[in-house]
């Protein structure tokens, strides 16, 4: 089926989407984690073809990226579930005025119509953005990256069969199989069958959206993550933030690709640092040292891009700066836009850097990992988003919904 009959499918299927109740979108949500569940061994041998395809081609790190297992599996079916239990964004009064003349105007979210979303090879994204879509009452187009595209079929054939055993269209999930750029292309230039385009992935992807799309994007961000550790930091309380937030999952966006050091504590804590991630048993971390970091400790001298790049990877950049302002002014420079951290006990240092560093998520003495749509308390996430406009950070339910306005009245005129 071409990428236009899948498109003219969904826009078929978003009236019935947008007039569902809360109860069949609920009901169906319930189902779908069901039957993932349930076809729990026909996505495993999937994911074991796309694995096996893979090999060779991609990083280590990419290739845990792209393998589900039986606990991943069932992690998606709860996160399916999360999003069932969340309340019904479609019809809530965002605000209400009342009009001297009597006129009742009502702010009321609505869903969006068709949703469209270019991600790459990570299948718990089928699942995710599936349900986040559906239950905003919309119709959602999945074009997923090549490598997964085993999986993600096998992943999209249990939840139509969810939802068609509860009674919502199947059509209102449709999955590009062609993974090439010309399908990418399609869903860019469909003006009047994408009501929204969500590209989530790696920056070439993203840039091609943003740059090229005939249709409204909302632009997701790649994750160049800092963490700043000032001089009155809790030196163990630093050193476990950062090695979660770039060891945990360095694979993800939230995962920390630079960490800056306050002069006046970098002699104590450098070696402290080196100890921690490059002496690591499992996946040492390679630590890309400015001039200032490279005279404490060794590592491999930084590259010109070193500070702009989003690795990936065990992998991290390390500066010394003097001051909170310096640190503050390489973040700007530098940032993404994510989710970027100071790790301190001074009070007032903190409250500066929550308030300067322009980030879609800051922290004060936490890891950037938790820039996560589930660990926000929003069920699962369509994405990151590190755009200002109609929606910032983690994309839940509400994001996903646009609004109009209802006006009520008794026969007033102008």
């Amino acid at each position: 089926m071409t990428t236009q009959e899948l498109l003219r499918r969904a826009n078929a299927a978003k009236g019935a989407m947008a007039l569902a109740e809360a109860g069949t979108k609920n009901r169906a949500l319930l189902a779908m984690a069901d039957a993932l569940l349930a076809h729990t061994a026909d996505i495993l041998s999937a994911n074991a073809l796309d694995l096996e395809a893979a090999r060779g081609t991609i990083t280590d790190v990419m290739l845990d990226r792209l393998a589900l297992s039986g606990g991943r599996i069932e992690g998606m079916a709860q996160g399916i579930r999360e999003v069932a239990a969340l309340p019904d964004p479609v019809g809530a009064v965002l605000s209400r005025v009342e009009r001297p003349n009597g006129l009742i105007i009502e702010k009321t979210a609505v869903p969006m119509g068709v949703i469209a979303i270019i991600y790459e090879s990570r299948p718990n994204v089928t699942s995710d953005a599936a349900a986040l879509a559906l239950k905003a009452g919309s119709a959602c187009v999945l074009r997923g990256g090549k490598e997964a595209r085993r999986s993600a079929a096998a992943i999209v054939a249990a939840l139509k069969e969810g939802m068609s055993a509860a009674g919502l269209p199947s059509d209102a999930l449709q999955l590009v199989e062609d993974s090439s750029r010309v399908s990418a292309g399609e869903l860019m230039a469909a003006r009047g069958l994408v009501d929204l385009l969500i590209p989530r992935g790696g920056a070439g992807l993203i840039r091609a959206c943003v740059d090229n799309a005939a249709v409204p994007v909302l632009e997701t961000g790649t994750g160049i993550c800092h963490i700043y550790v000032d001089r009155a930091a809790d030196q163990e309380m630093a050193l476990n933030i950062v090695e979660n937030a770039k060891c945990s999952r360095p694979s993800v966006c939230n995962a920390a690709e630079a960490c800056l050091i306050h002069r006046d504590i970098a002699g104590e804590f450098l070696p402290k640092l080196k100890d921690r991630l490059a002496g690591r048993a499992e996946h040492p971390v390679e630590l890309r040292l400015d001039r200032a970091a490279a005279s404490v400790i060794d590592g491999v001298p930084a590259g010109e891009r070193d500070f702009d790049t989003e690795f990936l990877d065990y992998v991290l950049a390390v500066k010394v700066v003097d001051s909170l302002q310096e640190a503050l002014a390489h973040i700007a420079a530098h940032s993404t836009g994510h989710s970027d951290c100071i790790v301190t006990s001074d009070e007032a240092a903190a409250r500066r850097f929550l308030a300067a560093a322009d980030s879609a998520a800051v922290y004060w003495n936490a890891s950037t990992r938790f820039t996560d749509g589930g660990e926000f308390g929003l069920g699962c996430e369509m994405g990151i988003s590190t755009q200002k406009l109609h929606a910032r950070g983690p994309l839940g339910l509400a994001e996903l919904c646009s609004y109009k306005f209802v006006v009520k009245g008794t026969g007033q005129t102008r």
